[in-house]
């Protein structure tokens, strides 16, 4: 399993509420055309967790996406796509800033 995850900040001139619903109600639909991806997740900020014995990072985010694929191979494919260029197109209309990673899963508990 590969899995991309992205931290996700607004444009400026964005409001939290406007990102959310354009990341939700316009953008979220598209990943549904996307070939080979096997699951698209959301994550909503809803707080934060601090810690005392450890530096936080400075970093302002609205949302962390995550794409999944069987494989890398799957992975280039979806990257080489109408669907997903068409998905990155409309990101670019409202994420301002980005930090994306490809990931390999490893499950420790479950």
């Amino acid at each position: 399993m590969i899995k991309t995850i992205g931290l996700l900040g607004r444009k400026d001139g964005w409001t939290h509420e406007q990102f959310m619903t354009h990341w939700t109600q316009v953008h979220a639909p598209l990943a549904h055309a996307v070939p080979g991806l096997r699951r698209y997740v959301q994550n909503h900020i809803a707080g934060e967790r601090t810690r005392s014995d450890i530096e936080a990072l400075d970093l302002a985010i609205d949302g962390i996406a995550e794409l999944w694929f069987d494989d890398r191979t799957a992975y280039e494919r979806a990257l080489a796509s109408a669907e997903m260029k068409a998905l990155h197109d409309d990101g670019a209309r409202f994420i301002g800033r980005i930090r994306s990673y490809v990931v390999e899963e490893k499950t420790v508990v479950g």
